[in-house]
């Protein structure tokens, strides 16, 4: 649900678009074919301890897929990593508004955690905001280059 708000000041007008902070089924990532796609033919921005892997894709109805991995290796065991995982969908959810309006066309993320500890929502909110902002900066530079 996207509201546009119009806002008279002066003899300005400016709009605002509200959108909703969910993160609904349709935006989780779960097809294991475009989970591999993204792997083999995506490009990736590093920002310690996130990872962030993208591929642009031809879905037509969602914006922009996401999913999360914690590996296996470093978190033994399932309650470490289903922590650090609700962390990462909890500010990829609050804070996806950077992105949202801003890009054109249709993308699938994953997002890798890379740390050996298990991080404070601190440290992931503040790698998620300079991820997406750098995603967005390498997106809006490649459009120009086209």
């Amino acid at each position: 649900m996207i509201i546009i708000i119009a806002v008279r000041q002066a003899n300005s007008c400016y709009f605002y678009t509200l959108m909703s902070f969910k993160f609904p089924k349709e935006e989780k990532l779960k097809s294991e074919k475009q989970i591999q796609a993204i792997f083999e033919k995506g490009s990736s921005i590093v920002v310690y301890p996130i990872k962030l892997v993208y591929l642009r894709t031809s879905v037509g109805n969602v914006k922009i897929q996401a999913g999360v991995t914690v590996p296996k290796k470093n978190f033994r065991s399932a309650v470490h990593r289903n922590k650090i995982k609700r962390l990462l969908r909890e500010n990829y959810r609050l804070h996806k508004h950077y992105i949202f309006n801003k890009i054109e066309g249709n993308y699938a993320f994953m997002f890798l955690y890379l740390g050996k500890e298990i991080p404070s929502y601190g440290q992931i909110e503040g790698s998620m905001i300079k991820i997406l902002e750098k995603f967005l900066k390498r997106v809006n530079d490649e459009e120009v280059d086209t």
